[in-house]
């Protein structure tokens, strides 16, 4: 040892004990803990940021696709791509943080066990709204009807129809033709008969007497039609027709011919309404006979 040589310092080994660990298990944490959660936060907003872009060119096919009307079309996009977001980002954290916990040597077996049992409470207390949800979710995704549609839908209760006025991932309004707003939760829909989509079909029955000639009704008819193709406003409710298609059935005291007409959907009942109305003019103008039952006998004393 040097003369000079007085021994350790002891400002420089107390500024050694105070400067709060270890540089190399500092440097060992970082490497075994830090960075690796580091990763997983970014690889999971790396993950949430292209499933949205994913979920968003879904959102814009929907926006595109054919239906009824735009707007309803932009709604069942955004719904469905609201969703589809949420879950994904639920999802998604919940895995990062998961494996960040992990790698923070957290004991997970315990949230496991209790996420687990809840989910099996949730489940059993909560199953009519999981159901109500997955059935709105796939009505929307298959389009099967959409806000401003006439359906009639069979439900585990009884039918119901009416105008769709609201539809949410849980239950649908409909707007019956008296008024009545029925709501019907989506997992109790079981067969849904949409009125308002592609084409509908009018049908009107024309009766007359007995001892009238088909053939000539027939005739009158067929004029009518010809005339009434270049109606502006029935041409405007009407796709096809309308045609006689000949007897239907024969009654007690009157026969049936049916006619036909391909109608837009929105306009069925009123192409049926004003069709009645001119056939009846029109057979009366001709003096075709209406059907009438025959008298009651009278009693034996009257």
């Amino acid at each position: 040892m040097s003369v000079f040589d007085d021994g350790p310092d002891p400002c420089l080994n107390g500024a050694r004990a105070g400067s709060g660990g270890n540089p190399v298990e500092e440097t060992s944490w970082w490497l075994d803990a830090g960075l690796p959660i580091l990763l997983t936060l970014l690889i999971a907003v790396v993950a949430t940021v292209a499933l949205r872009m994913l979920v968003g060119r879904f959102q814009r096919r929907l926006e595109r696709a054919p239906s009824a009307s735009e707007g309803g079309n932009v709604q069942r996009a955004a719904t469905l791509a609201h969703a589809l977001s949420a879950t994904i980002v639920v999802g998604v954290w919940t895995v990062a943080v998961m494996i960040a916990l992990g790698y923070l040597n957290v004991n997970l077996a315990p949230l496991i066990a209790s996420a687990g049992i809840a989910g099996v409470a949730l489940g059993f207390g909560a199953q009519s709204i999981v159901k109500d949800g997955l059935t709105g979710f796939f009505i929307l995704l298959e389009n099967q009807f959409g806000v401003g549609d006439s359906v009639e839908v069979q439900t585990t209760a009884n039918p119901v129809l009416g105008r769709v006025e609201w539809f949410t991932m849980r239950a649908t309004a409909l707007r019956a033709y008296d008024g009545t707003l029925h709501i019907v939760p989506n997992g109790n829909i079981q067969v849904v008969s949409n009125k308002s989509r592609g084409w509908a079909r009018a049908i009107v029955d024309v009766r007359f007497a007995y001892g009238q000639d088909p053939e000539a009704v027939r005739g009158i008819l067929d004029e009518l039609f010809e005339e009434q193709r270049r109606d502006p406003q029935l041409r405007e409710w009407l796709r096809g027709g309308p045609n006689v298609l000949g007897v239907e059935t024969t009654g007690d005291f009157a026969v049936v011919i049916r006619v036909v007409a391909e109608t837009a959907p929105a306009h069925k009942f009123d192409a049926e309404r004003l069709l009645r109305e001119r056939i009846t003019q029109r057979l009366a103008e001709r003096g075709i006979k209406a059907p009438a039952p025959p008298a009651a006998p009278k009693p034996p004393n009257a």
